[in-house]
């Protein structure tokens, strides 16, 4: 059978089947240009999970700052755990670093979103570009407040 078709039909046997041929140096019996389309598919997935916790992260924060009376124990865990969650990430991956500003701009959108619907606020109420750094997002001593 093809590699390709192994692929298509069997994507486990087809990633086990890859890396003993990887692992065993037979490069040219190899399915190189699905390996290097996976090994792509798995950056781009690394980036998704960064904008998902950036997400999650800028919108407790929103929630926090504009929905005061709203502060508890649940939001503060959620905010904790979502920068431990983003340190780890960002641990296991450091080249991202340089995709911050963007990661940081495209989860405030959709962050801006998420607090509108449940804060019951309008859109307009929050800052239309992220007030915070990511060394404030990420510290675990910064909790902004009202102004």
């Amino acid at each position: 059978m093809p590699r390709s078709a192994l692929y298509d039909r069997d994507f486990y046997a087809w990633a086990n089947e890859q890396a003993a041929l990887l692992r065993e140096g037979k490069l040219a019996q190899a399915d190189i240009e699905n390996i290097a389309e996976e090994i792509e598919s798995m950056g781009r997935s690394e980036k998704r999970e960064l904008l998902s916790r950036l997400t999650i992260l800028l919108l407790h924060l929103l929630k926090w700052r504009h929905q005061p009376k709203g502060r508890g124990s649940s939001w503060e865990a959620s905010i904790r755990i979502q920068r431990r969650q983003l340190a780890r990430h960002m641990a296991d991956n450091p080249s991202l670093k340089a995709k911050l500003p963007e990661a940081i701009g495209e989860a405030y959108q959709d962050a801006i979103i998420a607090a509108a619907e449940e804060t019951k606020l309008s859109e307009t109420t929050f800052p239309t570009e992220c007030p915070w750094s990511y060394d404030q997002i990420s510290d675990s001593g910064f909790w902004p407040d009202q102004r």
